[in-house]
């Protein structure tokens, strides 16, 4: 459990050199419910764990509840996400300060595409962060780049990937 996930997220429009000595993983992310106002139900595989996550709100600011669940009850739930889904390998690229970086490279259907999200503790740690030049446009208020709507709509046609 986590409570509010502060972040800001910036499109990638070339990977940043020596990206194969991060740490990396597999995801697959999958949506039971997404509601107009933002509030997501999901479950999410990633190197043997297994999640259930509520998010809520829109923004850098949002409500974030995680509970771990085995891999049976993850099973029986995926069948609820088909034609919502995701796949993406996620590395963690040290930023400073004691943030990382999170860079999601896309599969799949969203091959090409490339994100990276910074998770902050505060407003004003946000507010302070300067991205780092091989980061692109940033796109943490524009709807079409959640993971949410990628997952269920496919990436904005007018997007340059990677």
């Amino acid at each position: 459990m986590r409570g509010v996930e502060i972040e800001r997220k910036f499109l990638v429009p070339e990977l940043p050199q020596g990206l194969e000595r991060s740490q990396a993983t597999r995801i697959e992310q999958g949506y039971i419910a997404i509601a107009g106002d933002g509030t997501e139900v999901r479950v999410r595989r990633r190197d043997g764990e297994t999640l259930l996550t509520v998010k809520g709100g829109s923004g850098r600011s949002r409500t974030e509840e995680e509970i771990e669940i085995d891999a049976g009850r993850f099973t029986r739930l995926w069948p609820l996400t088909e034609g919502r889904r995701l796949e993406k390998t996620r590395y963690v690229i040290p930023a400073g300060s004691g943030l990382s970086i999170e860079l999601d490279v896309y599969s799949g259907a969203l091959t090409g595409l490339s994100v990276a999200e910074v998770e902050f503790a505060s407003e004003e740690a946000a507010d302070a962060f300067e991205p780092p030049a091989w980061f692109g446009a940033e796109v943490t208020d524009d709807a079409r780049f959640k993971n949410q709507r990628l997952a269920s709509e496919g990436a904005p046609a007018d997007v340059r990937r990677a």
